[in-house]
């Protein structure tokens, strides 16, 4: 992941913020559909901090409930915030909503500031607080989906895998979570940090190594708790996998090894190989792959 953090930082993404937690149908992304409605930095957490926040778009058109698909942004676990990725994937998140999907985007804890486990505590507290507050934002609380992008993307795939497991470690108070992901769409996510390529093994300010704390090669106990793969097993839920081609960040073959684990076990998933595709970009957005996103929330969200 030598390059992730140059590619990253030239990713455009607003960095407004919005003044207020509560409703406004003025959401600050001009590209969502008119009328989508926004509760903006809500924190989950119940403390102070800023990457504690998470915004909830509901569709214009009322409905009781809505299922609801958890945006995680990618940058390296070190970068960006819960607008990221969607900047190049606007008729995707456009077509959340017009299909009748609640979009949540979370922010979570930079790898800077707290080490891994912090990133996917923050993501299970953030869901969990969705899902003890489904009332309040109108959300189905049985019909959750999750979709990440790079470090997001893993993320994702590891809080979905991980679900049906109880690894005390990854929630901030040790206690399970009552929320169940029924699908995981995965967008270019690492799956297992010791095939990762590229991971610069002796640099300690490499991506890996500070989301770990400690070098990857030297630590492949931490390598594997870390790696989604470790948490594969029959009761997880259907994955979307997409990744391109010649992705200079995450090697392709990362998701292929996540495809041929869930294959194996019996879950039912799909990998898109994007041909000459980078490591994101507006290619991610294309009809043909929005199709598949589609086919997949209507088939497990709906």
């Amino acid at each position: 992941m030598k390059k992730i953090i140059q590619n990253l930082l030239i990713v455009t993404i607003s960095t407004l913020s919005i003044s207020v937690c509560a409703q406004t149908s003025s959401p600050k992304q001009p590209f969502f559909p008119k009328g989508t409605i926004l509760y903006g930095d809500v924190n989950y957490a119940g403390d102070t901090l800023k990457k504690h926040l998470l915004d909830v778009y509901l569709p214009p058109v009322v409905k009781e409930s809505y299922s609801v698909i958890i945006w995680i942004h990618g940058g390296a676990w070190m970068l960006n915030d819960k607008y990221a990725d969607m900047g190049y994937m606007q008729k995707t998140v456009q077509g959340f909503i017009d299909n009748g999907y609640a979009v949540a985007s979370i922010d979570y804890r930079w790898s800077t500031t707290a080490p891994f486990p912090a990133q996917i505590q923050d993501c299970n507290q953030a869901i969990e607080f969705l899902y003890q507050n489904a009332s309040k934002y109108k959300l189905n609380k049985d019909k959750f989906g999750v979709i990440g992008f790079s470090a997001g993307g893993h993320l994702a795939s590891l809080l979905a895998l991980s679900n049906n497991n109880n690894i005390k470690e990854f929630y901030p108070n040790g206690n399970k979570p009552h929320f169940k992901i029924k699908l995981a769409l995965d967008f270019y996510g690492p799956s297992n940090f010791l095939s990762l390529k590229g991971t610069d093994v002796n640099d300690p300010k490499s991506p890996v190594n500070l989301l770990l704390g400690a070098y990857a090669i030297e630590r492949p106990d931490l390598a594997n708790i870390a790696s989604p793969v470790t948490y594969v097993d029959k009761n997880d839920p259907p994955f979307l996998i997409v990744q391109g081609e010649k992705d200079e960040s995450v090697n392709y073959t990362q998701s292929v090894l996540l495809s041929s684990y869930l294959k194996l076990v019996g879950v039912k998933n799909e990998l898109i190989i994007v041909p000459n595709a980078p490591h994101y970009g507006v290619m991610f957005d294309a009809e043909e792959i929005r199709k598949r996103v589609f086919y997949f929330m209507d088939e497990y969200l709906k």
